[in-house]
């Protein structure tokens, strides 16, 4: 071999050893370094040397990296604490239950000693859960009932429009001393008991327009206004002298019943008298005033309605004479 020849060999012979030097110090290091480290290894640049593709295998060993990535079929454990709260689309089954009140719970049926018996009324509830009770006032307006409710003793305003009520018993009102006024229209009372309102000596007011009614019952002696409009009643069920002994009656409205006569006598405070819409054919001479008393005037009666009943008012001037205004009528 010639001289010439021999430094070309040796620096081909250092260019190949020169790689593959390095590779196995490389090796001999990654393997000193712990699992951790070398999963975050590097590509050396090793000088200006550029490494073939068929060294990527030796130089990035993948196989440690699947030591971390097999969960063995089980899903990693996730830090619930670092995560939104999931949103609730419905309340739990127990929340609902609390709201929903069961229909087969207890009515608690009041038990305070001013209420008569159980005050219970015929809907098998107290009365103050099917009517209104405001203060003094009871309201059962409405209220589908049949039978009048048993009330509080301290009851003064009793409204049960609207309704059922086909009679009105004699204990109906037992006990209610307070009770001023009493509104029953609009029900189908046919009939009331004679003493039904017997003790009421605080009544001022009651109405029974727009009811079945044929005969009133007897009325307390502190009443002021009577509204029977629009029932059954004739003349031979209203009692001789039945508001004789009213002396307190101020307004009394008979109007669209089947009365035949003018009810009498009438006290002095009556203010005013609507008769109109019956089937009045005739009238007493002291329907109004007293013939023997010709100087006396009844200032206070002033509205007097007549109007259509078949009388003729012109045929009987000497009942108006003590009168301040002529009823309202046919004169012709």
């Amino acid at each position: 071999m010639k001289l010439w020849a021999l430094p070309i060999l040796l620096a081909l012979l250092l260019q190949e050893a020169g790689p593959a030097s390095l590779l196995k110090k490389e090796r001999k290091r990654r393997e000193e370094q712990s699992p951790r480290e070398s999963e975050t290894y590097t590509l050396p640049h090793v000088g200006t040397d550029v490494l073939s593709p068929d060294d990527y295998h030796e130089i990035i060993d993948l196989s440690s990296y699947e030591e971390l990535t097999d969960y063995g079929g089980q899903l990693p454990e996730v830090e619930w604490s670092s995560m939104a709260p999931l949103a609730r689309t419905s309340p739990p089954q127990s929340s609902m239950s609390a709201r929903t009140p069961s229909p087969s719970l207890p009515v608690t049926r009041p038990t305070e000693p001013g209420l008569r018996h159980s005050l219970t009324s015929d809907h098998g509830l107290p009365t103050c859960l099917v009517c209104v009770c405001l203060g003094s006032s009871v309201y059962c307006d409405d209220a589908d009932l049949e039978d009048l409710p048993p009330l509080p003793r301290t009851t003064v305003y009793l409204y049960a429009r609207f309704n059922r009520i086909t009679h009105v018993r004699a204990g109906d009102f037992k006990g209610l001393t307070k009770l001023k006024r009493i509104d029953l229209s609009s029900n189908l009372i046919s009939s009331i008991d004679a003493d039904a309102l017997h003790l009421l000596p605080e009544l001022q007011d009651l109405i029974l327009s727009e009811n079945q009614l044929a005969a009133l019952p007897w009325l307390p002696r502190g009443i002021e206004l009577l509204d029977a409009r629009r029932n059954r009643l004739q003349s031979s069920g209203i009692q001789p002298e039945a508001f004789g002994a009213l002396e307190r009656l101020q307004f009394l409205y008979l109007a669209d019943n089947l009365l035949d006569s003018i009810p009498g006598p009438l006290p002095l405070s009556l203010r005013s008298l609507h008769l109109q819409n019956n089937k009045i054919k005739s009238m007493q001479r002291d329907a109004f005033c007293d013939p023997a008393e010709h100087r006396h005037t009844r200032r206070l009666l002033e509205d007097i309605r007549l109007d259509h009943n078949p009388i003729n008012l012109s045929l009987f001037p000497d009942a108006y004479f003590c009168l301040p205004r002529l009823p309202v009528g046919r004169f012709t």
